[in-house]
């Protein structure tokens, strides 16, 4: 009630400005009377997003991790990961709260738009994905021709990258985002969409889910050619079996994890590198970079 009391009041004072309404990615409609002023982001690559549309100083709060650009280590935290406070959000008076689908705390925030908090859902699973959620957040911030900037901007980055790597000679890849248990990518997660944006071919794209456990078994019967990490000692367990091409031909490599699982403007550079790292392996193999 408070939530509502503070929100009807500041609609009476604010300039009258026209009501924003966009679908996220749960296909459910948000819809705000104005475009929003405070808004608290449940997910770090939402807080590069809204700086990068320009609508940083709208910002009212955010999670642990949220810490690109430098400006939002600023930002008073509203929980992480492991949980979310209900009560630390409320303070913060918001009128958009972004939210993501696989942060974990759905129920939290299920409760947050049960009381009345307009929540917008993220969930940018394909490379296409990221341009459009910059969209709908140009939108409902009122920030909408830098969003759109931004977004054609990373559109043109990525085609330029698939229309360079898109008859390269194959690499097969297998990249380990996690350790005990193993966890890599399938085709369904933009990180493994990077891969195939780069002429790479992921031994584990048909997988079912978006980030699947893998035994190490099949990882040794799928034979990489190229093993990516994020962490260089996932690196160590695969010296076990020599008979890897990627161990055997030392293209067991290191990425930078904080650009890479990002969904936001800096993947673009971080899909440039990735495609130099292939191009990389494909020299080492003997094969012929684009």
């Amino acid at each position: 009630m408070r939530w509502q009391l503070w929100c009807a009041a500041a609609l009476l004072a604010a300039p009258a400005l026209a009501a924003v309404s966009v679908r996220d990615a749960q296909g459910n409609s948000v819809v705000l009377p104005a475009p929003a002023r405070r808004v608290v982001a449940l997910v770090p690559h939402a807080v590069e997003n809204l700086y990068a549309i320009g609508a940083g100083s709208q910002l009212v709060a955010a999670v642990d991790y949220s810490d690109y650009p430098p400006a939002a280590r600023q930002l008073p935290r509203v929980g992480g990961y492991s949980g979310l406070s209900i009560e630390a959000i409320l303070q913060q008076q918001p009128d958009l709260i972004v939210a993501w689908r696989d942060g974990g705390n759905l129920r939290t925030v299920q409760k947050l738009r049960e009381m009345g908090l307009p929540v917008y859902i993220s969930a940018p699973l394909q490379l296409a994905d990221i341009p459009r959620e910059m969209r709908d957040l140009g939108q409902l911030t009122g920030h909408a021709a830098q969003a759109e900037a931004q977004a054609a901007a990373f559109a043109r980055r990525i085609a330029s990258l698939q229309q360079r790597y898109r008859r390269s000679a194959p690499v097969s890849v297998f990249m380990q985002i996690g350790d005990n248990p193993v966890f890599t990518v399938s085709k369904q997660s933009f990180l493994g969409s990077l891969i195939t944006l780069c002429g790479g071919h992921n031994v584990f794209a048909g997988a079912a889910l978006p980030a699947p456990q893998v035994s190490i078994e099949a990882v040794v019967l799928a034979r990489p050619q190229l093993m990516l990490a994020f962490d260089a000692a996932n690196h160590a367990r695969w010296q076990r079996w020599p008979q890897l091409p990627a161990v055997a031909q030392g293209l067991q490599l290191t990425l930078d994890q904080d650009t890479i699982s990002r969904p936001g403007p800096r993947l673009a550079g971080a899909a440039e590198q990735l495609c130099t790292t292939l191009d990389h392996a494909r020299r080492k193999l003997g094969l012929t970079p684009p």
